[in-house]
Formats: C-alpha cells, sequence, structure tokens
C-alpha cells in the first residue's frame, strides 16, 4: 500500500520505535511513521515460488514480513518498490471480539484521513447468529509519481482481528484519468472479489510461513 503500516495494528505502532517503509504503500507506511519500528523483519526469496493464496484467479507469493504485517505479490512483481498489485494482511492480536474489530477499523480509516488518504468509500456488514461483523474501506492516496488505491477488509479470522487489504497502484504523473478509469472498470469487482474471499491465509499459517 502506499504508506507502509498505515493499517498495522495501530497499538504497535505505539509499543515500537523503528521504521521500515517501502515506498509508496502511503497506506500501511504511515502507521510506521507513527512509530512501527525495530523488529526482525523477514523477506522472501524474489524469485519464483509456490503461490502462498490465490486471489480473484491471480496467484500471490509471500514477500515480506514484519509485526504481524504479512506482504504477497504476483509473480513477476517481486520487486516491493515498484509493484502493480499487492495484498497485505495484518493482524491484530489483542482484537478479539466485534467491538475490538470495530476499533481497529477506525483507528486505521483514521490514519487514512491524516495521512491525505482520499476515502472513497466505507462500508459495515452487520453481525448475523454465524457470522461476526465486518467492515470495508476503500481510499486512495495521490504521491508525485504513482497513485496507489487500496481495499480493506476488517474480519475476526479464528477469533483474531484481521484487515486484508487489496492495493493497486499506477505509476506515472498526473495518471488521475487512468485511475478514475481503473476503478470504473474494476472498483466494484475487486471489493466483491475481496469481501466474498473465503480463502484468507489464517493469523496461523501467516506465521508460520514468515516464521515469526
Amino acid at each position: 500500500m502506499l504508506t507502509k503500516n498505515l493499517d498495522a495494528d495501530p497499538d504497535e505502532a505505539n509499543r515500537t520505535k523503528t521504521v521500515k517503509i517501502h515506498a509508496i504503500r502511503i497506506l500501511v507506511s504511515l502507521a510506521i511513521a507513527c512509530g512501527l519500528l525495530d523488529a526482525e523483519q523477514t523477506r522472501a526469496a524474489a524469485g519464483p515460488g509456490k503461490s502462498a493464496f490465490v486471489f480473484d484467479a491471480v496467484g500471490y507469493l509471500h514477500r515480506w514480513s514484519t509485526n504481524h504485517q504479512h506482504e504477497f505479490t504476483p509473480e513477476g512483481q517481486e520487486d516491493l518498490e515498484k509493484w502493480s498489485d499487492m495484498i497485505t494482511i495484518n493482524v491484530y492480536p489483542d482484537a478479539h471480539d466485534g467491538e475490538a474489530l470495530g476499533t481497529k477499523a477506525n483507528a486505521v480509516l483514521k490514519n487514512y484521513k491524516s495521512h491525505k488518504g482520499r476515502v472513497l468509500r466505507t462500508d459495515s456488514v452487520p453481525r448475523t447468529p454465524d457470522r461476526p461483523a465486518e467492515h470495508f474501506i476503500a481510499v486512495v492516496f495521490g504521491r508525485p509519481n504513482f497513485i496507489e488505491v487500496a481495499f480493506a477488509r476488517f474480519k475476526l479470522m479464528d477469533g483474531i482481528g484481521c484487515s486484508i487489504v487489496y492495493s493497486h497502484r499506477i505509476y506515472g504523473e498526473k495518471v488521475g484519468d487512468q485511475m478514475s478509469a481503473w476503478l470504473k472498470n474494476n472498483g466494484v469487482e475487486k471489493e466483491k472479489a475481496l469481501m466474498e474471499w473465503k480463502a484468507v491465509p489464517s493469523p496461523a499459517s501467516l506465521n508460520e510461513a514468515s516464521g515469526q
């Protein structure tokens, strides 16, 4: 995402003091700027490998993990300074119910806004007898050399709060029209795919895959 760690655990940012920023992940990188740092970081090999999962008919490989945050990109997008599509999964270990998850989502939304993100849409899926409530945020960040849009889904998995964020970037100057066209052609479909995605990796499998 645009800024690295904007959708990372808002509380974790207050507990650590070292930051690692991936250029535009402006979405996730600014939460870090708020204080996320000083943790062992794990990078996956940049070469071809087995997909960790498939999202919207595209395989994604694990690239990087730290502080309960895990990043994945498709094959051919190994360079984390210049990618087009990314899935970021953030685990919030202290969020174990709907109220705590909602608090995390609101904190991330606040981070997005404070870092000049333009919120395109927010939504909540009410709780049902067999499914906890979920939340959704769509936001776009503009930078001098690219624009990034991020779709964030907040849900409980195995009783632990998580956010699953799909991000898409378009590089270049004055690419607003291109992003507008991309959103018109793909925005609704990507949101639907994200909110209906059932094969999201569990927190336990994420920790195992990243060696955390």
